[in-house]
């Protein structure tokens, strides 16, 4: 529940931020006409910042992207929604921003490292050819240079021993 409020500040405040840049042709003193009203009175106009310490409503101060400190500090300010300050959304932000670059990199390393594993595998099997092809040559050198010796030593016939067994 928690989560759904604070997804849904995120949307409003980038919903607002892109009004405020958009919409720049309202008068300055809309905001201060409004002073002495309610935070949500304020809010209506996405232009207007309200300060719980001083209980006015002012213009945003869109050149500096967040409020300086001697007009409302960020604990007390509300932009958008009455119930969050601008830390909270900062710290918000910044959490939500952080996690999405780490779900990132882990997909990312996810990624390469299943890709090296199939290289991996395929260069595994390669190699596991290549040996057992080599080991099948050695057998068949050994197997040529026995048949020679036991030709040599007049040993190539049938071997007196197989009845044996």
């Amino acid at each position: 529940m928690m989560g759904l409020r604070i997804l849904l500040a995120v949307l409003v405040f980038g919903f607002d931020l892109a009004t405020v840049f958009a919409d720049s042709s309202t008068p300055e003193n809309v905001c201060e006409l409004k002073n002495g009203t309610s935070c949500e009175e304020c809010l209506k106009n996405v232009t207007c910042l309200w300060c719980i310490t001083t209980k006015s409503c002012v213009t945003y101060p869109v050149r500096t992207i967040l409020p300086p400190h001697a007009l409302c500090p960020l604990n007390d300010a509300r932009w958008g929604l009455c119930w969050m300050n601008f830390q909270i959304l900062i710290i918000t932000l910044s959490v939500v921003g952080g996690i999405l670059i780490i779900a990132f990199l882990v997909c990312l390393f996810r990624c390469c490292k299943c890709e090296n594993i199939g290289m991996s595998e395929a260069k595994m099997q390669r190699q596991a050819n290549k040996l057992r092809t080599k080991q099948d040559e050695r057998r068949a050198e050994m197997k040529q240079r026995h048949q020679e010796i036991r030709q040599k030593y007049g040993l190539s016939g049938q071997n007196p021993y197989s009845r044996f067994s």
